[in-house]
C-alpha cells in the first residue's frame, strides 16, 4: 500500500465533537488503503488514554502535547509576524522536525492536511502532493464572531478574520485539490478565492446510523414527567455557549408558561461560566460532560440546534435526525443539510416564532420517521469517504 501522511490539528479520537468525528471517520477507513502515518496535537489531557486506538489503526503515530493557555500566548507572536494568530498558536519544533523526517525516510508523496493551519508543517522542499481538507471556512467564522464583539476583540477578530482568510488562500494555492465539509461552503470558498476555484470541492460529512439508531435501547436519563428539549455540543465552543444562552433567555421562558414539565438538557462536556450560571432555572440542567449521548437523545421530547454563529455542517442536527427527532433549529445550523417538506425538521431565526413552534410540537408530537432515511440516504460515510479515497488515489 502506498504511504500517507495525514496531519490533524486535534487527535482524531474519541470521535465525540464535530472535528474529531470527522477526522476519526477519514482516518479509520482511509487505513485500509495506505500506510498511514498520523501526526497530530493533543489538547486535552484526558485524551492522552486514546492513543492505543489510533497506534493501532496507522503505520506510526506522533503526539504532540498542546497546552491552549500557553497557546494562546504564544499565538500573540502573529501581531509581530503579520501571521493570523492561528498559526503561531500550533508552530511546533518537535512537530514539524516529526513531519520532515517522515517525508524523507518513508518517502512520504502524499499528504492530507485537516485544517488549514496544519499546512504550515508542509513546505515547498517537501516533494508531495498536498490535499487540504478545510472543513470549514474558519475565516468568516472569525467575521461572524467579530460582529458580535466590540471594543478590542472586535478589532482582534476582524484581523483574524483578514489575515486568516490570506493564509486559507496560499494554501488552496498551493494544494492539489482543497475540499470543505458542504457544497455551501465549497460554494463560500470559491468567491473568496476563484483563483482556485477549479481545485475546491466537498466532501459531506456522515453518520454512523448503526450507532445512532432508534431502534437501540438506552434507558431514559430523564423523569418519567419531564418534556425534555435537549441540545448537544462541546460547552466550552463559543458558537455553542451562544446558542444556549440565547435559547434559554430569549425562547425557553415563553415555554415555561404553558408547559410546566418542560426542562432544557445542555448536553456537552467543558460547560462555560456563562452555560453552567442557566442552571440557577431549576428547569435548565447543564450536565457537563457525558459518557454517551445517545440516551440524552433518544429520550428528548424534541432536539434544538438555535445556533447563531455556524460554519459547515452540524453533527448535532444529523445526530439527532438519524435517531428519529423532531428538530427545531434555525437556519445557521441547517446549512449544508438540504431538507425538505419530508422531514420533520422546523427552521427559524426569529425568538417568537420559535416558541409557537415549540410550543405546538410539545403539545402535538409529530412523527419524524423520514428524518432517519433521510441521513441514510444522503449522509453516509462510506459513501463521502469513498470520494476522498478516490482524490488521494489519483
Amino acid at each position: 500500500m502506498e504511504n500517507l501522511l495525514f496531519l490533524a490539528h486535534r487527535i482524531p479520537y474519541p470521535p465525540n465533537k464535530g472535528d474529531k468525528i470527522r477526522s476519526y471517520h477519514f482516518l479509520s477507513y482511509l487505513a485500509a488503503d495506505f500506510n498511514v502515518y498520523l501526526g497530530t496535537f493533543i489538547d486535552d489531557p484526558d485524551d492522552w488514554q486514546y492513543t492505543d486506538e489510533l497506534n493501532a489503526l496507522c503505520a506510526d503515530t506522533f503526539y504532540q502535547g498542546l497546552k491552549p493557555r500557553q497557546a494562546k500566548f504564544k499565538s500573540l507572536q502573529g501581531l509581530l509576524t503579520g501571521e493570523p494568530l492561528s498559526l503561531p498558536y500550533y508552530k511546533n519544533q518537535v512537530m514539524q522536525a516529526w513531519v520532515d523526517n517522515t517525508i524523507k525516510i518513508h518517502s512520504i508523496k502524499k499528504v492530507l492536511i485537516f485544517s488549514s493551519v496544519m499546512a504550515q508543517f508542509i513546505n515547498e522542499s517537501h516533494p508531495v502532493d498536498l490535499i487540504v481538507d478545510f472543513v470549514d471556512v474558519d475565516s468568516d467564522k472569525w467575521r461572524q464572531y467579530a460582529e458580535k464583539k466590540h471594543g478590542l476583540s472586535r478589532w482582534v477578530y476582524q484581523r483574524e478574520a483578514a489575515y486568516l482568510l490570506r493564509y486559507e488562500q496560499q494554501v488552496a494555492s498551493r494544494a492539489k485539490t482543497s475540499v470543505f465539509v458542504s457544497e455551501q461552503e465549497a460554494a463560500l470558498f470559491k468567491t473568496l478565492a476563484p483563483t482556485v476555484a477549479d481545485k475546491i470541492g466537498y466532501i459531506n460529512n456522515g453518520v454512523d446510523t448503526g450507532y445512532f439508531s432508534p431502534d437501540l435501547d438506552f434507558s431514559s436519563p430523564y423523569q418519567a414527567d419531564e418534556q425534555a428539549l435537549v441540545f448537544t455540543g462541546a460547552m466550552d465552543y463559543w458558537a455553542n455557549i451562544d446558542a444556549v444562552v440565547w435559547f434559554a433567555k430569549n425562547v425557553f421562558p415563553g415555554l415555561e408558561k404553558n408547559h410546566p414539565q418542560v426542562k432544557f438538557y445542555i448536553v456537552g462536556g467543558k460547560p462555560s461560566k456563562d452555560v453552567q450560571a442557566l442552571a440557577e432555572n431549576k428547569n435548565i440542567i447543564v450536565t457537563g460532560r457525558v459518557d454517551d449521548v445517545r440516551p440524552y437523545v433518544a429520550h428528548a421530547r424534541l432536539a434544538v440546534a438555535p445556533l447563531r454563529i455556524a460554519r459547515g455542517i452540524q453533527n448535532k442536527v444529523l445526530e439527532a435526525m438519524a435517531m428519529g427527532k423532531t428538530v427545531v433549529a434555525t437556519a445557521a445550523a441547517m446549512e449544508g443539510i438540504p431538507v425538505d417538506d419530508s422531514v420533520a425538521v422546523s427552521i427559524t431565526d426569529d425568538a417568537g416564532e420559535m416558541v409557537k413552534l415549540l410550543d405546538s410540537l410539545l403539545t402535538t408530537p409529530t412523527e419524524a420517521n423520514g428524518n432517519r432515511d433521510f441521513v441514510k440516504t444522503l449522509f453516509s460515510w462510506e459513501q463521502n469517504v469513498h470520494q476522498l479515497s478516490a482524490l488521494l488515489m489519483s
